[in-house]
């Protein structure tokens, strides 16, 4: 019997995930969370092929996370309280003079970083270790992720929202750099987040932000995101994903205690969406792993929903006139690079970076390029802001 288009294929590894609750699901749960279940499935990916060399590939992994340096630089920590309550960790880095109310002329720019979904601020590891020398920054974790409280409203009962995010960047931005000139950096999730606090107070835009860095995000439509699959692959995962994110973050003691069961499974759809190359630093990519891993189903499940409901297109007037960066994979399946150029469009004088062959996590990916763009940035938002570039920038790469 010849079978349907949705009963084999890549359609078929979408509707059987909405079932899944057993050791693979951890794979598809994460899966579902960053389109990696769909991606690997259209890929063709054999179950057989993950099986061999397993204990090799433990090993392997063993010893990358004995050696591996990435997201172990550090700050000074700071807790600063959400406008809910919700306690959102924060740390200070770089060697730049604090912001003193311009009592001693022009302040410094203060650079602020938000990460994106199932991540933490350790994702910003090279970007950190560039650009600390003489500039004054600034990592938190986003509610529920990383070392930031699990959100207080959303226990209660609220649903977790991008407009809740961008609130949330306004609490750090007040505590921690409450005057001087900013340049806000954000990826995926975090771009988003910066759109929302720009919609909430435009007027913040216009007296102090004095630059804005967009990395494989996106302004809206995420509906229309085909995450690699085919036109009906991507119709129906769209359809069943809110359901089962919802099943499977009722049943988070089963889900995260089979994770281990799917690594290997969850390993594969990871580099699939999270590189666009095959010769990444294969440190960078077990680190990869280890953030994504971090990000219990119950955050992922709070998480999944808020992306549909982003529509922020209007919001990047805030942005027009502004130093702006838009940079993207050309290989990102989340956030594909046509909707980078979409926002670029809407924002003349934006400088758009395209990066050939690179995936989502492109600033890991491409470290040395993403370092580059976001130093050009720092000092057009330097003579935008009068403020005088650290040699830091001026000598940077």
């Amino acid at each position: 019997m010849t079978e349907g288009p949705a009963e084999s294929g890549p359609v078929a590894a979408v509707a059987k995930a909405a079932g899944a609750a057993s050791g693979v699901s951890r794979a598809g749960v994460i899966g579902i969370s960053v389109g990696v279940l769909a991606a690997g499935a259209a890929a063709g990916v054999a179950i057989e092929r993950l099986t061999v060399g397993r204990a090799t590939r433990r090993r392997a992994r063993a010893e990358l996370d004995a050696d591996a340096p990435y997201g172990s630089l550090r700050g000074r920590p700071r807790t600063v309280a959400a406008p809910d309550g919700t306690e959102l960790y924060v740390e200070l880095d770089g060697t730049g003079p604090e912001p003193d109310g311009g009592t001693s002329g022009a302040e410094p720019l203060t650079v602020l970083f938000c990460h994106g979904y199932c991540l933490n601020q350790d994702s910003w590891h090279f970007q950190r270790a560039a650009l600390r020398e003489g500039l004054r920054l600034v990592f938190w974790d986003q509610r529920s992720h990383g070392r930031s409280e699990r959100s207080r409203s959303f226990l209660a009962g609220e649903p977790a929202s991008i407009d809740q995010l961008g609130g949330d960047l306004k609490a750090v931005i007040d505590a921690v750099a409450p005057t001087g000139p900013l340049v806000l950096v954000g990826h995926s999730m975090g771009g988003m987040t910066v759109m929302a606090l720009a919609d909430q107070h435009p007027e913040l835009f216009r007296e102090r932000v004095a630059g804005v860095a967009l990395i494989g995000t996106l302004a809206g439509d995420w509906n229309e995101v085909s995450l690699g699959l085919p036109s009906a692959g991507a119709k129906l995962f769209k359809k069943v994903a809110p359901g089962v994110m919802r099943l499977l973050g009722r049943q988070v003691e089963l889900v995260e205690a089979s994770r281990r069961l799917g690594a290997d499974v969850a390993a594969v759809f990871y580099r699939r969406f999270s590189f666009g190359g095959r010769d990444v630093d294969p440190g960078v990519v077990r680190f990869a792993e280890q953030l994504l891993d971090a990000t219990p189903i119950d955050v992922v499940a709070e998480f999944y929903p808020v992306f549909a409901a982003h529509e922020k297109y209007a919001a990047l007037a805030a942005l027009s006139g502004l130093p702006t960066l838009v940079l993207a994979g050309t290989k990102d399946l989340l956030t594909p690079s046509a909707h980078s150029e979409a926002m670029a469009e809407r924002l003349p004088g934006a400088e758009l970076v395209l990066v050939e062959g690179a995936g989502h996590l492109v600033m890991l990916e491409r470290p040395e390029l993403v370092d580059h763009e976001l130093v050009a940035l720092l000092r057009r938002a330097a003579g935008f802001a009068a403020a005088a570039p650290p040699p830091a920038v001026l000598d940077g790469p």
